[in-house]
């Protein structure tokens, strides 16, 4: 959040701080926003190799949601990790939002998940109330997902963080890494953007209560149902939009694939009353980074405050799917369907070794 905000709500953070925490004031970053910074995180891997196994379909080397390991001609494990500090205050919905996150890496790939391990970070002298109400939370998510809990692991730890370990299980021949788009095609989103922005002014009781549990639905919504749709489709390539921004994951998929794309900035999904949020100052430290991250684009045809849309660090975001422009009406019409959206937001232009993004 930039400075002038913390500098305006001083006084109101005082007079929170002297109640009983809040989980997301133990933490100096929420959610998603809490990823160490893309570019140090892509320095300290560059150089890391490991002898080549030809099992290993889909490894760490082109930034994708899981890892792919085959174990036989018609079947591989996928695979992902993925935990957070609180994106919001009320326990439960802590553990139901950052179990969706973890299970929406398996999605993105196109699997199905399998087991789930915890991973929890914990201050013990919060007691056991909290603690039981996020594992709860995160098992009814794991339930939903056809998954199963099968252990976990803690420690005593003064910054609350929580997340889940996933396998699932994927046909080898049907992997939807983000290194597949294909010129031609269109881009799907099928979570709208913000939540970065709404958790922060909803940490400082500055946010419209229906917005916010708003949002807090759309966290906790399983991309199981996009999942299965894409399957549907003659999609080639997919990722999820989390903390690196819709413009951070989307250069992943550009410099990936070698394209070129074009994005739509009228049929960028988001409420409009997070462009007021915005004007008042509320935006993730993770906005900065995620531009950096995201590489040169040009943004003269963007204003400023829909700017930070693009960059907002998501927390459990929807898939970005590359498919034929013909799949899109079913596939938007089977969503609609269960509740759930999507939109098309871009076009892929033709390869390009450079991996560009246009906005108009």
């Amino acid at each position: 959040m930039i400075e002038r905000r913390k500098a305006k709500k001083k006084g109101r953070s005082q007079a929170l701080s002297k109640k009983s925490p809040r989980l997301t004031q133990t933490v100096n970053c929420a959610g998603c926003a809490s990823k160490l910074n893309p570019a140090l995180l892509r320095k300290a891997v560059f150089n890391l190799s490991q002898p080549f196994r030809p099992e290993l379909l889909v490894g760490f080397s082109k930034a994708d949601d899981a890892g792919v390991y085959q174990i036989g001609a018609n079947q591989a494990l996928v695979q992902t990790v993925d935990f957070f500090t609180p994106i919001v205050d009320d326990p439960y919905l802590y553990g139901q939002i950052a179990a969706t996150n973890s299970l929406s890496d398996v999605y993105a790939m196109g699997g199905d998940p399998l087991t789930a391990l915890n991973i929890l970070c914990y201050p013990e002298d919060m007691g056991v109330g909290p603690l039981k109400k996020i594992l709860k939370g995160a098992l009814d998510k794991i339930e939903e997902a056809q998954c199963t809990l099968v252990g976990g692991h803690s420690v005593n730890d003064p910054s609350m963080k929580f997340g889940l370990s996933v396998t699932g299980l994927i046909n080898p021949k049907r992997i939807f890494s983000n290194d597949q788009a294909q010129p031609g095609q269109v881009l799907v989103l099928t979570k709208p953007l913000g939540t970065g922005i709404v958790v922060t002014a909803a940490k400082y009781e500055d946010c419209p209560k229906d917005l916010f549990k708003k949002t807090v639905r759309i966290m906790a919504t399983l991309n199981k149902m996009a999942c299965e749709a894409m399957m549907e489709s003659g999609a080639t390539a997919c990722t999820d939009i989390t903390g690196f921004s819709l413009l951070g994951h989307m250069s992943e998929m550009v410099r990936a694939s070698q394209v070129s794309i074009q994005v739509f900035q009228k049929n960028i999904p988001f409420d409009d009353r997070i462009l007021g949020l915005i004007d008042e100052g509320y935006i993730t430290a993770a906005d900065v980074k995620n531009r950096v991250y995201a590489g040169q684009i040009n943004l003269k045809n963007v204003k400023t405050n829909v700017q930070h849309i693009l960059y907002d660090p998501q927390t459990s975001g929807g898939l970005l799917v590359s498919m034929p422009r013909e799949d899109f009406p079913h596939f938007q019409d089977r969503l609609q369907k269960v509740g759930q959206e999507a939109w098309l937001i871009g076009e892929v232009l033709g390869k390009d070794p450079k991996g560009q993004i246009e906005i108009i």
